[in-house]
């Protein structure tokens, strides 16, 4: 099997297996204060430092979520009420169209249920926001913008965006800009303190942690309206039981991430450049997705748009003969739409349809890439003979 959906789940690094498996037989809640409870803290907060250590912030900005979904959700929408709370006039929500669906879906809902004003910024043809964009739309009417959200990377073509840049703008208004990291982290420099974020996602399981954990970096000026009510855990803004095993998973990949990152975009990058390569060779009018600069994408992504191609039909050839990609976003997987992402970058429908990512990892190796170089040009003519039937 050649696994290439690494943006999707990465598989458990070693390290953070054996982090999580030694602390499944521990009994303790972290909010109790006997001494199991008190030993559970003790493993949260030191993980909670790790992770604070890994991503250039403060442990008291670090607050453990579900995932990156929920992370999302409560700065999107917990942002938003507080802003509009504060002040009836902040009710415009600015988004960049290429968000993964865990923010779009969030801002529409808003606009749906909570009178959000939607206003998405322009991005080129690789799919980035420049900072003049969010200049325009926030000059337009500063006093009514309640939040910005722009991602860090885009999930699906790897386009990195110019956070530092788009957060100075945003402090030069005092809007609060929160970033999807989730791909970020672990391929590009991430730091929270330096990038100027009100707010910033992360997610365990795309690092090479455990399922079901993320974290919301929020600076600690910022009290984003609560999404889960209880008992108060995490600031009082996520109340819920932590999961000290994965907490102290997530932990051990976070550190792991950020120590082997500059080792791992150079390895994966050059073989992503193979990958590349040899599709085009294969398929010489295949299109590569994002910026293809490589300091301006991802260096585990490459994305590919096949003219005259279904991308579920090349991804159904491609997984019978071991090769597992994706034609975008997991979250996405069976609907038969073309990628937002795409369209808003002005692609056309029926091209944005024939499209595949591979996205590299850990495991990743050149086996992988050779697989792909011998069934990607028989996979594509096959795909256009059926379209053409």
């Amino acid at each position: 099997m050649a696994y290439l959906d690494h943006a999707a789940t990465t598989p458990m690094l070693p390290e953070a297996i054996e982090a999580m498996t030694a602390q499944l037989a521990v009994t303790g809640n972290a909010s109790s204060l006997h001494a199991a409870g008190r030993r559970a803290r003790r493993t949260v907060e030191e993980a909670r430092e790790a992770l604070a250590d890994a991503l250039g912030a403060r442990p008291s900005e670090v607050v453990l979520t579900s995932g990156g979904t929920e992370a999302d959700n409560l700065a999107v929408k917990g942002l938003y009420w507080a802003r509009r709370d504060a002040d009836p006039r902040r009710v415009r929500v600015l988004a960049s169209p290429v968000e993964h669906h865990a923010v779009l879906d969030a801002v529409h809902w808003l606009g749906e249920h909570e009178g959000a004003t939607v206003e998405y910024l322009p991005v080129d043809r690789y799919g980035r926001v420049h900072p003049e964009a969010l200049r325009d739309a926030i000059e337009r009417d500063p006093s009514s913008v309640a939040l910005a959200t722009v991602m860090w990377a885009n999930n699906e073509i790897g386009t990195v965006m110019p956070v530092r840049e788009l957060a100075e703008v945003a402090r030069d208004f005092d809007v609060p800009l929160h970033s999807d990291a989730v791909q970020a982290f672990g391929q590009v420099p991430v730091g929270f303190a330096d990038s100027g974020l009100a707010a910033m996602t992360v997610s365990s399981h795309k690092i090479g942690g455990p399922y079901g954990i993320g974290a919301l970096l929020l600076g600690r000026e910022y009290s984003p309206v609560p999404v889960l009510h209880g008992g108060g855990q995490e600031r009082h803004v996520r109340s819920g039981t932590l999961d000290v095993p994965a907490v102290a998973a997530f932990a051990v990949a976070g550190r792991l991430a950020a120590e082997r990152r500059e080792g791992y975009a150079r390895e994966i990058g050059a073989l992503r450049d193979e990958l590349v390569d040899a599709v085009v060779t294969a398929v010489p009018d295949a299109i590569l997705g994002g910026d293809p600069a490589p300091e301006g994408r991802l260096p585990a992504n490459a994305h590919f748009t096949f003219p005259g191609c279904e991308g579920d039909s090349l991804l159904l050839l491609l997984d019978a003969q071991g090769i597992e990609c994706s034609t975008g976003s997991a979250c996405t997987a069976g609907v038969a739409q073309p990628s937002h992402v795409l369209l808003a970058t002005g692609t056309d429908p029926d091209l944005a349809r024939g499209t595949l990512r591979f996205t590299l990892g850990h495991t990743s190796t050149r086996a992988d890439v050779e697989a792909v170089a011998k069934a990607i040009g028989p996979a594509v003519e096959r795909a256009r003979t059926a379209g053409l039937s």
